[in-house]
């Protein structure tokens, strides 16, 4: 990195840190405002959002609304519960600390470092940002290289509503992101693979900053026989094809019982058809794959295994139909790494504890999925098996439900946020205990003579 972009950074977290210590950020009348003025950001440029996205991912504007401006939700979710957030929350002292009381108060931690990914470029950023400002801190956003036109949009849109002392975009690639992780941050926040993540925290390790990591996975997906047939291949065909399937949440494999598979396989058949036609290149409503490396790397998967729906490839395009893949084994590639694309591998079960088995020999997924309205069946696959979050009968939904912390576990990620779990993330939550000065018992002083027995037996 050129001294001037590095000096730039520097200067930047100086001023940050400046502007911190002044309190304003802490005001919750100057959160509100800057909740309100962010909201404001983006419903005022829907149309330049929507151009940008579509020039990184090709990705429809019913996507665009539904995934990207849709989690302008966040925002009002913030807003409507910002005030019962930041209040101090009493706490219980035991009955032999009378004269005492307990409070935790919220404070923010600082200025924080918000790296986004590439598959929803703007939601990504925009979604932490939220609790970021809730949370009454500074923040310095660095947007993904592989989406440029989000990221140039971004640093426009941050600078034109937001004071670069408050927040800041910075743009640039893997350097500027090896320059930032070397600087002094209160936490940092990234989204995106597992490899990268294992590399910021070993940054934040050297400053000992906290992360929050949101990752992917291998997110599984089992469908029992007791299912409405049509419903479950429209949500499963939606779920992994939304975005050509680069999604952190998306259905990465089924694990499907074999006596339903045939007809499943039909009805995933027809529900691809009526949702993109019989060739899905001239769909208005399929993505594409944000770049040639990409595209090169799931080229490769889908020759494993034999193809049973799609198949076709445009370089040209960077396009992949969506593609259903039958006969794969553990070992196989496809089976070896998370997809990110749109190819769904097939692997059949006969008895669900073969499911099961398989799901909890790989690592913790960000999300798993069951299809099926035997109650027993869901509360097994609750019990036997640990992921980031569970959708029962659905999927990508809970993804949309403010109230419901969103984060991995194990490779899939650490910690989360989405409502007051974002609040929660970028607070720290410190303890205040208060005495008074109407009595002061002196069971606690020196000289300790003839006091232990009465110390045993508050202890016990």
């Amino acid at each position: 990195m050129l001294t001037g972009e590095l000096s730039k950074i520097q200067d930047i977290i100086a001023k940050q840190r400046k502007f911190f210590q002044t309190g304003k950020t802490k005001e919750i009348a100057f959160r509100l405002e800057q909740l309100k003025m962010l909201k404001q950001l983006v419903l005022e440029n829907e149309s330049a959002i929507i151009q940008a996205l579509n020039q990184d991912l090709h990705k429809p504007e019913f996507e665009t609304y539904a995934t990207e401006i849709g989690g302008i939700k966040e925002i009002n979710y913030a807003i409507k519960n910002l005030k019962s957030w930041t209040q101090p929350k009493k706490a219980p002292v035991p009955a032999d600390f009378f004269t005492y009381s307990a409070r935790i108060y919220p404070e923010p931690l600082g200025v924080i470092l918000i790296i986004g990914p590439w598959n929803y470029p703007f939601n990504l950023i925009i979604s932490p940002l939220v609790g970021a400002i809730a949370a009454g801190n500074c923040a310095i956003i660095k947007p993904s290289e592989l989406a440029p036109h989000t990221s140039k949009l971004l640093a426009e849109l941050i600078s034109k509503y937001f004071p670069s002392e408050y927040i800041a975009v910075v743009e640039g690639g893997v350097e500027t992101s090896q320059q930032l992780l070397q600087e002094k941050f209160d936490h940092i926040f990234f989204t995106g693979g597992t490899a990268i993540g294992k590399i910021v925290m070993e940054a934040a390790a050297k400053h000992l900053t906290p992360v929050t990591l949101e990752l992917g996975g291998k997110s599984p997906c089992i469908v029992d026989t007791e299912i409405n047939l049509e419903h479950t291949a429209r949500r499963i065909t939606w779920g992994k094809f939304i975005n050509a399937g680069q999604t952190c949440v998306a259905p990465d494999y089924l694990l499907v019982n074999r006596k339903i598979k045939p007809d499943l396989i039909t009805a995933l058949r027809k529900t691809i058809k009526e949702f993109y036609g019989d060739n899905p290149a001239n769909s208005p409503d399929f993505a594409r794959i944000i770049n040639q490396k990409h595209f090169t790397r799931l080229s490769q998967l889908i020759k494993h295994g034999e193809i049973i729906i799609g198949g076709d490839i445009n370089p040209e395009e960077r396009y992949i139909a969506p593609t259903i893949i039958d006969r794969v084994s553990l070992t196989d590639p496809i089976m070896q790494e998370e997809i990110f694309g749109p190819i769904l591998p097939i692997i059949e079960y006969t008895d669900i504890q073969e499911a099961i088995a398989l799901i909890n020999s790989q690592p913790k997924p960000l999300a798993l999925y069951l299809f099926s309205h035997n109650k027993n069946l869901q509360q097994s696959i609750l019990k036997e098996t640990s992921s980031g979050g569970v959708c029962l009968n659905d999927t990508i939904m809970q993804v949309g439900i403010s109230s419901l912390p969103f984060g991995g576990v194990g490779n899939s990620g650490i910690g989360s946020y989405h409502g007051k779990a974002s609040f929660d993330t970028f607070s720290h939550y410190k303890s205040v205990l208060k005495n008074t000065f109407w009595l002061d018992l002196n069971w606690r002083y020196a000289p300790y003579k003839d006091k232990l027995s009465l110390l045993k037996r508050i202890i016990k």
